[in-house]
């Protein structure tokens, strides 16, 4: 029998999971070594007889754990991205497993105790042990007995039902897909695409992980857009209860370890620090979007000259933008193909700004065919590295766009860092693969936090790339998306796939003009997933939700963003963000993506003050924000880079939201 691979340090390069080797009956009993493993290291630093030090105690935490978290980051990147029955079923087993194993070690009185009495001279040191300390108040290490038991149990109980929301949601995908049989019901999408989705004689459209179906802009059947609108908004309504459940168990469990809501348990270890902080921004941007949005659906009423529908804004609003800009976004397809975007846009930016390069390894693997890996580079050659790409749909696949570390880059086990970006773009029956802008888009997002993994520059894994605040982290990668749009990275990858000409002048100044249009819709339905998510997680101690729709709809009429023809970006029942396991760290924390966005907004200013695509302007992106990762203050790191504190003026102009 071949050893199991999880029980050694991988041999492949830079320490990349030997994917090949794995098979679902290995997962088990690495769990169960990892767990053991970790406990008795844990107990082994618990009955030191010596004086607790960062050395003894801290450092020896970092060193915890390492069958655990190798096991762990391939198990949980297959289950978000290639999952299979007998996967689900080992999730649906280890994961209270794996929240019990948290707690035994967070609620060790012993061991919290033995931290709280380390010191140390050394500054990132003491950040790191400051960071422990928090950790375990947060994680309940100073309740009472009785009350770390309860404190299980509820930890316990959200485990299941987050995982049976996340399952019930990936079977979703599939089974509220769009069916036809007839492709002419599906005109105005792509000719390969409709291709594509052929399976048996029939064409099955899946659904992406958000109310607003992209194909809702390009087909022309009205019937079918309503069609397929209903069924997005009607997804998995066995989560509802589930999703009502959570959030009365986050009360309950917030109010134990004595904050008034989830909300406020949440944002006291981010950058706002203070729910008032995020609903004073929140509240800035409602009213003015709504206004915008209003005289949207006037204009496409207008436009339609019938009662406008959820499902025909899109629609519509193409049409609109077509005539007002001349500008059709179909048009642009030509010109973004998969591989040159890469190569030629994403690569070739972070080349100009930051001097790294990037080579294909077709030696090595990753856990599906559709995976690639480059090695990176630094500018003076030395290795950085490994970069993963999975860019394609498939019912295997959650929906989304994500980055996740595979390593995570550290001195201390003189690691440097895989790092995987997931997409979920329709791979095409044949020929090659266009994208849209918004997936262009995407693609450069989500490089953004590659970058930030790959960056990393820091002594312990705790604080490594992208493990900083969940409102900080979403900041560079939303400043590394301007490369997507500016000129000479523009110029460098969109030219047509068939004859290599770039895409025309003329089709690029139509699309700058139409970048602020459609702003309202695209601000409301963002700012109502916010304010839902808050609401959700805004329920005091004792709080019961007998109808979780009827306090969709209530929620979001008390924030004032109700408005029928603009859905919120994600329903309860499909909010994975705040519900799934996978990505439940978003919980009351959806907020971040526009709170991040300010800082955004004032970096991207920055650049262009300072002469936009430079050396010496990424090498201090780099420098002071990118490869110190979380083992400093974010804020401080941010101001180190802008070199003042952030002003919310530069998004609120950015969105066209000035009064």
């Amino acid at each position: 029998m071949v050893e199991n691979p999880f029980f050694a340090l991988s041999e492949l390069p830079y320490r990349l999971p030997p994917f090949a080797q794995v098979r679902e009956e290995h997962y088990l009993p690495a769990f169960e070594r990892g767990m053991a493993d970790q406990l008795r290291e844990v107990r082994e630093i618990t009955d030191d007889p010596e004086p607790p030090t960062f050395a003894n105690t801290i450092e020896a935490l970092e060193r915890s754990g390492r069958i655990l978290r190798r096991t762990s980051i391939v198990f949980m990147t297959i289950a978000a991205s290639d999952t299979t029955d007998g996967i689900r079923r080992i999730e649906t087993e280890i994961l209270p497993r794996l929240t019990r194993h948290g707690d035994a070690i967070r609620l060790n009185r012993t061991l919290y105790d033995r931290i709280r009495r380390v010191t140390t001279d050394d500054p990132e040191e003491a950040w790191l042990l400051e960071k422990y300390r928090v950790d375990f108040v947060r994680a309940g290490a100073d309740l009472s007995e009785p009350e770390q038991e309860r404190l299980r149990r509820l930890n316990e109980e959200l485990t299941r039902l987050s995982t049976s929301f996340t399952q019930n949601l990936l079977a979703a995908s599939t089974a509220s897909a769009l069916v036809v049989r007839d492709p002419a019901l599906l005109d105005g999408l792509p000719e390969s695409t409709i291709k594509a989705l052929e399976k048996d004689g029939r064409y099955v459209l899946p659904l992406f992980n958000h109310t607003n179906q992209p194909a809702l802009a390009e087909l022309t059947d009205r019937e079918t857009r309503r069609r397929l609108y209903e069924l997005s908004v009607g997804r998995a309504p066995e989560n509802l209860p589930l999703a009502a459940r959570m959030a009365e168990l986050r009360a309950e469990r917030a109010a134990l370890l004595g904050y008034p809501s989830h909300a406020a348990y949440t944002v006291a270890d981010q950058t706002a620090k203070t729910t008032g902080a995020v609903e004073e921004m929140l509240g800035r941007l409602v009213g003015p979007a709504v206004a915008n949005a209003r005289r949207e659906a006037e204009e496409l009423g207008r436009e339609a000259g019938l009662p406008l529908e959820p499902w025909d804004w899109s629609f519509y609003a193409e049409r609109v933008r077509k005539a007002r800009y001349d500008f059709d976004g179909g048009d642009l397809r030509p010109y973004f193909e998969l591989d040159r975007v890469l190569r030629d846009g994403i690569f070739h930016a972070a080349g100009e700004l930051y001097g790294i390069t990037f080579t294909l390894r077709e030696d090595l693997a990753g856990y599906h065919p559709d995976v690639r890996v480059h090695e990176v580079f630094d500018a003076d050659g030395s290795p950085m590295g490994l970069f993963l790409l999975d860019p394609y749909a498939r019912p295997s696949k959650r929906g989304g766009a994500w980055m996740n570390s595979l390593v995570n880059q550290s001195h201390l086990f003189d690691e440097l860092p895989v790092v995987i970006n997931n997409l979920n773009i329709t791979k095409p029956a044949e020929g090659p693969t266009l994208l849209t802008f918004d997936e262009v888009n995407t693609a450069f997002h989500e490089f953004g936090h590659a970058l930030h993994g790959l960056f990393s520059d820091v002594r312990f894994p705790r604080v490594s790339g992208t493990e900083v605040p969940r409102d900080f982290v979403e900041y560079p990668s939303q400043v590394n998306e301007m490369w997507a749009t500016w000129p000479s990275i523009l110029a460098n990858f969109a030219r047509h796939h068939e004859t290599g000409e770039p895409v025309p002048a003329e089709l690029l100044e139509k699309m700058r003009a139409a970048e602020k249009f459609n702003q309202g819709f695209a601000t409301v339905e963002y700012l109502a997933a916010t304010l839902l998510d808050w609401a959700w997680h805004k329920l005091a101690a004792g709080e019961t939700v007998e109808d979780a729709e009827a306090f969709e709809t209530a929620a979001l009429e008390r924030a004032g963003i109700a408005f029928d023809l603009v859905r919120s970006r994600y329903r309860t029942s499909y909010f994975a963000h705040i519900f799934s396991s996978g990505v439940g760290g978003y919980s009351a924390g959806y907020y971040s993506y526009i709170w991040s966005e300010v800082l955004d907004a004032e970096s991207v200013g920055w650049f262009e003050e300072n002469g936009g695509l430079r050396r010496e302007n990424g090498d201090h992106f780099r420098s002071t924000l990118l490869s110190v990762g979380g083992s400093r203050d974010v804020m401080d790191a941010f101001r180190a880079f802008r070199g003042r504190d952030p002003r919310i003026e530069p998004l609120l102009e950015r969105r066209g939201l000035q009064a």
